[in-house]
């Protein structure tokens, strides 16, 4: 079922949403070589708290820290560590929840560290454009799977490939609530959008394979070649017109 958001609701997701968007804002200074995803998972976990929101992830479904971080061919759900030190030409995406007054927000971004190749600057801003891709179809009538497609055919037609294991969600009391939404599929299908609906749109590409493994801790989900992967997300409102973006 998929729950429609009152505008009091909407309120606390915007007013949790802002410190999510200042947060991910605030790292793309942090996240430099020699730095740990320790450190990275420390800092969002201090400044979610330090707002007196809760950091959503850090006990969900037994996860151990306040974000995920992932590095190069880390996909989603990377486990912060004191031993993981970031180095140049890496890639990291970091993937934050906020929960205020008990509604969450959801956000994540994928930084280069230091100096990147050429290949990993466009598999970045791919990700990012093909979120865009599918917030043109963030209207009320438009169906689900209008925003699936347009993120597919975005980063397809780029020469990428779309993760199929994880998808976009649903948010609001719950991280994770109806309805699912892939980042690939056919357009014209699926529920169709209504004011009062929000979304966690959340593109996960890779240079390779779509393909994923997830490592012994299970969580971390890697690329299955060892290719690299982004991941670009936003908290997005169904209004009367134009999306609105609690998380940017």
């Amino acid at each position: 079922m998929i729950i429609i958001k009152s505008p009091e609701e909407i309120q606390l997701m915007r007013e949790s949403g802002t410190v999510t968007a200042a947060i991910l804002r605030e790292l793309a200074n942090l996240v430099k070589p020699g730095v740990s995803t320790k450190d990275i998972g420390d800092f969002v976990e201090k400044k979610i708290l330090a707002h007196g929101m809760q950091p959503t992830f850090k006990g969900y479904n037994g996860y151990p820290a306040g974000a995920c971080v992932s590095v190069n061919d880390e996909v989603v759900h990377g486990i912060p560590k004191k031993s993981r030190l970031l180095r140049e030409g890496d890639i990291v995406s970091v993937d934050v929840g906020s929960t205020w007054k008990g509604y969450v927000s959801d956000a994540a971004r994928t930084y280069g560290v230091g100096q990147v190749s050429e290949a990993a600057r466009r598999l970045i801003e791919v990700t990012e454009a093909s979120f865009f891709e599918g917030l043109k179809y963030c209207r009320v009538g438009c169906k689900l799977s209008d925003i699936s497609s347009a993120i597919q055919q975005k980063a397809e037609g780029a020469g990428f490939s779309v993760v199929r294991d994880f998808v976009g969600h649903g948010v609001g009391r719950s991280m994770h609530e109806d309805p699912q939404i892939p980042n690939y599929g056919k357009a014209g299908r699926g529920p169709r959008l209504a004011k009062g609906m929000v979304l966690a749109i959340e593109p996960m590409i890779n240079a390779g394979t779509y393909e994923v493994e997830v490592l012994q801790d299970n969580w971390t989900a890697v690329t299955a070649d060892g290719s690299l992967s982004a991941h670009y997300e936003n908290t997005v409102v169904i209004t009367d017109g134009e999306p609105e973006l609690l998380t940017l």
